[in-house]
């Protein structure tokens, strides 16, 4: 018998559910036009998403999804059922003529228990309007898991390796506290949150360790809607797809990150991606290390695929020849790919990933007060990293997390951590030390659904040195251990645009026309002829201008053209036509300075707008537009 993730389902308890079909897909099923709209009122509202797994086992996981909502609907006391096919709940989805059948069958069962069921049609686009009740049981995620019987196969699954990191994690006893600028330190109950929505919604989460997704944030939609990204079907879940311009924007954070640590001399180096697990220093690292991995077999050995780049970092210090002078020796590599097995239920667009960029430098201090030091400016250094990205101090919240003795040692220290932010940070305490560290801070970000995912990070580290084998030679000629920071300066870079997306979105609810940086804007410039016969002034007007610059050269009318590069987020829009071609100077639309439905037109000279564009990228990276300057020669990926 075989336990295998199936059905996705999420249940709303709704005043309301009303539906309009707008468009049909090429897998859309043959409805009569009453089936078009559909409106039901007091109502449990079943978003339903069939998986693969599904398919050989539909009447399995028919019953044990129609068991999940008779008993959530007995819960909130309705007969009324709304299912509602919803792909985004998963990646790993079922063919259509299997999605169909499966809902068919739930409709089916559902009306037999004399239940009042509508079924919203399969395959179609379509506007819907919710009112969620609100109350402790009007949202609730389930994965139906269906047993699957092999009759002449017996499939044995391999038992997924667990650290003894993750196992401490999970006995680990935390005190957890809120710590101010004034260092005043009280309990979470104790503190007044008036102000500070997203550290209250930070400290739920990690207390009530509620890491499923039982929603889908806002992000997957934008992320797939500016094709930068998608799920890859034919991969392991979490393993995501990026489009041109996605790449765009990893490939110039990563460079700019890897610049910025270059700054702080940190050399940069490259190391495999598997390691022998059998390995008897990696060995007892992977039991330090609260990450679940991948392994493979090759070569009658086995292998996992690194999570994080200590181990070729570390190992290649331990070969090394290091003398105090050298010392602090700041070595980086990013990583693509980290590998980690993340939990099925915890995995959604570019929030939280098996594969990630990790850009992971390591700093060997000689002792503990230089390590601090290091640890400071490292602090430092992130903040200025994570606000040049374009995420600030007020868009996510600090945790700190130490041991007690630690703390007593250093409270000084702390409190000015804190200071620095300017804001009251959580703060995690453990009477001893489950880790391999005993000081670490993670900048949290707190997105729609009010999940919490760490961007930065720095450790101090008091035990791989000894692990690994890693010394130096001090003044006396003596053989020394040192201290280590671990150091992501922007956490995965994939899970930077993830923020940047979020923001985005808080932002447009807010009333502020969402974009990215111009430095990270896929077209940071796009020139729209009004005529055909603007088009040779277009090109000259594109030529001129410093930047990534298209040409919208399609046969659509010049308002489209403009709907079109605000769906882009284009920073700077120039409008070319008879009046521009005789003064020479353009009409330019800017975002950064536009309203909703009021955009901000300005006539600017070339060079203008140039100065403009300049001061916003000076100091970053650049690299070429990767699709064609054109619109009418670029495909479509989503």
């Amino acid at each position: 018998m075989r336990e295998s993730d199936t059905m996705q389902i999420l249940l709303i308890h709704s005043d309301l559910i009303e539906y309009e079909t707008k468009k049909s897909t090429p897998v859309a099923e043959k409805i009569d036009d009453e089936l078009k709209k559909g409106r039901m009122e007091e109502v449990l509202t079943a978003f339903v998403a069939v998986e693969k797994s599904d398919e050989d086992q539909i009447e399995s996981a028919v019953i044990k999804t129609v068991v999940e909502i008779k008993k959530v609907a007995e819960q909130v006391k309705t007969n009324r059922v709304m299912l509602y096919p919803y792909a985004h709940l998963s990646s790993n989805l079922s063919s259509p003529k299997a999605a169909v059948e499966t809902l068919k069958k739930i409709e089916e069962l559902l009306k037999e228990s004399s239940f009042e069921v509508k079924r919203a049609p399969f395959g179609w686009y379509k506007s819907f309007t919710i009112k969620c009740k609100g109350h402790p049981l009007s949202e609730l995620s389930r994965t139906i898991r269906s047993s699957e019987e092999k009759c002449i196969t017996v499939i044995k699954e391999k038992e997924e390796v667990v650290s003894e990191a993750l196992k401490s994690e999970a006995k680990a006893k935390s005190y957890w506290h809120i710590l101010t600028p004034d260092g005043n330190l009280c309990k979470p109950e104790e503190f007044d949150f008036t102000d500070h929505d997203n550290l209250k919604k930070f400290v739920n989460y990690e207390i009530h360790k509620s890491r499923a997704v039982d929603k889908i944030p806002p992000h997957v939609e934008l992320m797939r809607r500016l094709e930068l990204a998608d799920y890859e079907p034919g991969s392991d879940s979490g393993n995501m797809r990026f489009y041109p311009k996605g790449r765009l924007m990893k490939s110039l954070i990563e460079t700019f990150v890897l610049d910025e640590t270059a700054k702080m001399g940190a050399m940069e180096v490259e190391t495999p991606i598997m390691y022998d697990m059998n390995h008897p220093t990696l060995k007892k690292y992977l039991d330090r290390f609260p990450a679940r991995q991948y392994s493979i077999e090759a070569d009658k050995k086995q292998l996992f695929l690194r999570f994080a780049a200590c181990f070729g970092q570390f190992l290649m210090n331990h070969d090394m020849t290091i003398s105090y002078r050298n010392l602090p020796l700041r070595m980086v590599e990013l990583t693509r790919y980290s590998f980690r097995k993340e939990q099925s239920g915890e995995l959604v667009g570019l929030r939280r990933l098996r594969a990630f960029t990790m850009p992971d430098m390591h700093s060997l201090c000689r002792d503990m007060d230089e390590a601090v030091t290091q640890f400071n400016e490292q602090y430092n250094m992130c903040i200025n990293v994570l606000s040049k990205i374009g995420i600030g101090l007020a868009d996510y919240e600090v945790a700190i997390r130490f041991t007690r003795d630690f703390y007593e040692e250093n409270k000084d220290f702390i409190v000015g951590l804190v200071q620095t932010v300017n804001k009251p940070v959580l703060i995690e305490l453990w009477d001893q030390r489950f880790f391999y560290f005993v000081l670490k801070f993670e900048f949290n970000y707190i997105d729609a659904i009010e999940k919490a995912s760490a961007l930065s990070t720095v450790q101090i580290d008091v035990e791989n040195a000894e692990r690994y084998g890693i010394k130096y030679i001090d003044q006396t000629g003596a053989e020394k251990r040192p201290f280590i920071l671990h150091c992501s300066p922007s956490g995965a870079i994939e899970r930077c645009i993830y923020a940047l997306l979020e923001k985005a979105n808080m932002n447009s609810e807010k009333g502020i026309v969402p974009m990215f940086p111009v430095w990270l804007s896929p077209t940071q410039v796009r020139v729209i002829p009004i005529a055909q016969s603007h088009m040779g002034f277009a090109e000259k007007v594109a030529k001129e201008i410093n930047g990534r610059v298209d040409i919208d050269d399609r046969d659509e009318t010049v308002g489209k053209k403009i709907r079109d590069a605000g769906k882009e987020w284009v920073p700077y829009v120039a409008v070319v036509g008879d009046e521009e071609v005789k003064s020479g100077k353009i009409s330019v639309t800017v975002r950064s300075e536009s309203a909703p439905n009021k955009p901000a037109n300005i006539t600017m000279s070339i060079e203008e707008l140039n100065g403009r564009i300049s001061k916003e990228v000076e100091g970053f990276p650049f690299k070429r537009h990767p699709l064609s300057a054109r619109l009418s020669a670029r495909p479509r990926f989503v």
